[in-house]
């Protein structure tokens, strides 16, 4: 495939250079896309042109992969608005006009490429099976019970929440609508049973998670499924469902905020440096060499010990090239058996002596000797009081400490921060504003105490892997973050604030959702899943062997990396379709009023803003706080109490909790009985 050139976003390629099979793919989607009058359509046509490239048997050549890959990667495009258009000597790909779009139609353009890939999914026989099988009614351990035992009556809720609205007593009112409405936090294991309904936890959360707008992805590193539920009606039906995953690496917005940047890093340390801080420095820098295994370098001469106390540019050279090198070789022949065994039995001196790890032990020696270098060149920690600001203000300074932090940073985001992927209500809750309290629950510290409980014991693998030996570091959840699903406001997380005070223990500070600002726009979020197969399945067959193979410590973001590699294999301009345009607002949720000390790895105590020892208590008091802030007054208002009431679960099963199955073969909107008794 042959790229002419790329000219104000629009690909033009070639027909007399691409594959027979590329331009009759060309032919046959644009006169599709002509044929279609309406979204729907578009999307129905670009769903059969996918089918009919997944029909094929699987390719036993690389050429035929590429061709796989590059037709998918079309579709995609097609499915974000892009246009095809042919002449006799060329084909432009041309990204739709949204210059114009105000925000209600960018969300909505947004929504239905999210659509489109979670209909996808749904429409998946495995999927499909599951949905079905949640929704009939099984014996288990706690009675006849089906997923619809876990969703609320819209009705019955409707009804006490309408006597709650005649208390005019702010006692009385309290009491009732905690009679309606009692929330608590439950955390998912898997294969948990419910006390209440006798089926698994992991799959009630599964289940309602398949009726949000994205599809559903397992995502890499930790991960917390919760449940938000309602102890006030029988068998605790769901409020809502969040998840936690370990946060991205790279974020500028959140990076500047908490002080990660480089600005920040220069601005916390170096403009008013003291002895003390000198001296923390010089330590973490020695402790941070010490923790590295380097017993084969030694013995291989890569580097001796009276050169990593005083080394030279020769030597930190040397070790980058061994780094070099041994990363050209793991990506050859990766030694997988060995890089996925289980943490807690891994061989860490085996894990340790593999390519990938040989590698970044070299490439992280050679920065903190370069760092030490430093030290020792402008004799730091012998400088007297008065020369030490402007000594830090150097170039060399200011780089050799924003190494070390950039080291601290890798740290600390992957044990003393989460982002939040999943957090919303479901119905009926979602029209009383449960959405504000999912939100709300995520504050807890009950989510810190489990977060602690889960992975206290938890082996740190590329630690341990780097180290030679098994390494466990302390959970300290400091700080929480998310992006909206959309470019515009959410008004999910917006204003969402308990101000300090405001009841129980609760200290001088607030609790919120602060927004930060937009995010770039980058990501791989609306690449298919075909496509990413194919990317996969091209990049396993490279002689030149592959620079992502999913293996946890190549690096991060590995899914954006692997299509960065293969929209490069097949010629297309990687960086400029990994930019999807979505910018989304980014926003941080502080749980400890030092979290930026705890990530920057200058306290190791976070000082929570809601304490620890009655967390149970504390989550109580947020859904006490909700019920006064938001559902009093949102039950008041026209229409939300009859919105509440159409979610009915008696005899036709009529209710906005269950999966929207994607399929003309299933029944109409509204008529759920057949699938009820199916």
């Amino acid at each position: 495939m042959t790229l002419l050139a790329v000219k104000s976003d629009v690909l033009e390629f070639d027909r007399e250079s691409l594959p027979a099979e590329i331009d009759e793919f060309f032919v046959q989607t644009a006169a599709a896309l002509r044929r279609a009058e309406d979204p729907a359509s578009r999307a129905a046509s670009i769903f059969r042109l996918r089918t009919s490239i997944n029909g094929h048997h699987k390719p036993a050549s690389v050429k035929a992969l590429r061709s796989i890959l590059f037709r998918h990667v079309l579709l995609d495009l097609l499915n974000q608005g892009w246009s095809v258009a042919l002449s006799r000597k060329r084909v432009c790909l041309k990204p739709g006009d949204t210059s114009n779009e105000d925000p209600k139609q960018a969300k909505e353009r947004i929504r239905q490429q999210h659509l489109q890939e979670r209909d996808a999914q749904l429409r998946e026989p495995s999927v499909r099976d599951f949905i079905k099988q949640m929704e009939r009614r099984r014996l288990t351990s706690q009675g006849w019970h089906s997923i619809f035992s876990v969703m609320r009556d819209g009705e019955e809720l409707a009804q006490k929440l309408q006597a709650a609205t005649s208390k005019t007593d702010p006692a009385e009112r309290e009491e009732a609508l905690a009679s309606c409405v009692d929330p608590y936090l439950q955390y998912v294991e898997p294969k948990e049973i419910c006390t209440e309904t006798g089926l698994r936890l992991g799959d009630i959360w599964r289940y309602f998670r398949h009726t949000w707008t994205n599809s559903y992805r397992s995502v890499p590193g930790r991960s917390m499924a919760l449940l938000i539920r309602d102890r006030a009606a029988a068998n605790h039906p769901v409020i809502g469902i969040a998840a936690l995953g370990s946060s991205v690496v790279q974020q500028s917005v959140r990076d500047a905020w908490i002080g990660w940047d480089a600005a920040g890093i220069v601005e916390t340390f170096c403009s008013a440096p003291t002895k003390a801080t000198v001296r923390w420095f010089c330590e973490r820098v020695d402790t941070q060499i010490q923790a590295l295994y380097k017993k084969d370098l030694l013995r291989d001469k890569l580097i001796t010990s009276a050169q990593v106390r005083k080394p030279t540019e020769i030597d930190i050279e040397r070790l980058l090239h061994e780094s070099d090198a041994a990363i050209k070789r793991h990506r050859l022949y990766p030694d997988k058996e060995t890089l996925k065994l289980s943490a807690e039995n891994a061989p860490w001196k085996k894990v340790t002596a593999t390519d990938l790890y040989r590698s970044k032990r070299c490439k992280q020696l050679a920065i903190l000797l370069s760092i030490r270098k430093t030290i020792l060149d402008v004799g730091l920690e012998a400088l007297p009081l008065r020369e030490l600001r402007s000594v830090m203000q150097t170039a060399k300074m200011r780089r050799a400490v924003t190494q070390l932090f950039r080291q601290i940073k890798a740290e600390r985001v992957g044990i003393c921060m989460m982002d939040i992927t999943v957090c919303g209500a479901i119905a009926p809750y979602n029209a009383i504003l449960g959405g504000k309290l999912v939100c709300l629950m995520l504050c807890s510290p009950e989510l810190v105490s489990i977060y602690q409980k889960r992975y206290s014991k938890q082996v740190s693998v590329i630690a341990s892997a780097m180290a030679g030996a098994k390494v466990v570091r302390s959970p300290k959840l400091s700080l929480l973050c998310t992006t909206s699903l959309y470019g515009g406001g959410s008004s999910q997380y917006n204003r969402l604030k308990v101000p300090a005070g405001s009841f129980g223990n609760l200290p001088a500070q607030d609790i919120s959702y602060i927004e930060l600002g937009m995010s770039e726009g980058f990501g791989s979020y609306h690449f298919s899943k075909e496509t990413i197969r194919s990317a996969d399945a091209l990049l396993g067959r490279l002689e030149h062997g592959r620079k992502v193979n999913s293996i946890f410590g190549e690096g991060v973001n590995p899914l954006m990396r692997k299509m960065r590699e293969a929209l490069t294999e097949v010629g297309l301009p990687s960086e400029m379709l990994l930019k999807h345009g979505n910018r989304r607002i980014v926003y941080g949720v502080p749980l400890a009023s030092n979290f930026s000390d705890v990530l920057m790895g200058l306290s190791d105590r976070p000082k929570y803003t809601l304490p620890l020892k009655n967390a149970t208590q504390e989550t109580a008091n947020l859904g006490q706080f909700w019920r006064t802030r938001w559902l009093s007054n949102r039950i008041m208002r026209e229409g939300i109490l009859e919105e509440v009431a159409q979610h009915k679960l008696s005899f036709p099963v009529h209710h906005g909790a269950m999966v929207q199955i994607p399929d003309e073969e299933s029944p109409e909107e509204g008529d759920f009985s057949l699938r009820l008794n199916s």
